[in-house]
């Protein structure tokens, strides 16, 4: 399997319903910490990951990720960071997405969508983050009381 994609096998697999098989109950990871959720498509040729990591200090600092075939970052939500300096030269306010772009992976960045804009919530912002992505069998993520 190639890691680079045309533009519109990656629009495809990001389009792709994802799904969550296995047993396993997550726990949203407490600062600094990670998780990584693998998921299938339903018919289970391609595989996919969702990736949900938290900063050291930051409480706000999230990045949400969707990865296909290991390594192929086809979006990537990032929350409480730093802007992002595109290849263009163009600089993107923290919130953003990083969709995948042909040549490019996910070097360039935009504006959060609208449907992200305003919500403070880290926990809502995931479970929005993976209806975005398709991801329609969720695994289980238990919420701590502090995130």
């Amino acid at each position: 399997m190639s890691l680079i994609l045309t533009q519109h096998e990656a629009d495809a697999l990001l389009a792709l319903e994802k799904h969550y098989q296995g047993e396993e109950r997550f726990f949203f990871p407490g600062l600094g910490g990670a998780i990584r959720i693998p998921l299938h498509s339903a018919d289970r040729r391609e595989e996919f990951s969702l990736d949900v990591t938290r900063g050291r200090v930051v409480l706000e600092k999230n990045t949400f990720q969707n990865r296909a075939r290991k390594a192929v970052i086809l979006a990537r939500l990032d929350l409480g960071g730093p802007p992002h300096r595109n290849p263009d030269g163009e600089e993107i306010p923290c919130p953003h997405l990083h969709l995948y772009r042909e040549g490019y992976g996910d070097k360039w960045a935009m504006n959060s969508p609208e449907e992200f804009v305003g919500v403070d919530d880290s926990w809502q912002l995931l479970a929005m983050f993976m209806d975005f992505c398709k991801v329609v069998t969720k695994p289980s993520i238990e919420r701590e009381l502090f995130i």
